[in-house]
């Protein structure tokens, strides 16, 4: 994993996981990440305000 394209580390030093690394990985692990590219957890407000 490379630090800035598969995860970054947050102000509270906590590493987050891309888009980029969940799209290599393949699947939704049903986490809910923060930044998951399969819309799971998200209702359609917050798909629709994403897109804009």
């Amino acid at each position: 994993m490379k630090e800035g394209e598969d995860y970054y580390i947050n102000k509270d030093g906590l590493h987050v996981l891309t888009e980029v690394y969940h799209l290599k990985r393949g699947y939704c692990c049903e986490n809910g990440c923060k930044h998951c590219p399969y819309n799971f957890g998200k209702n359609e407000e917050d798909i629709k305000s994403e897109k804009k």
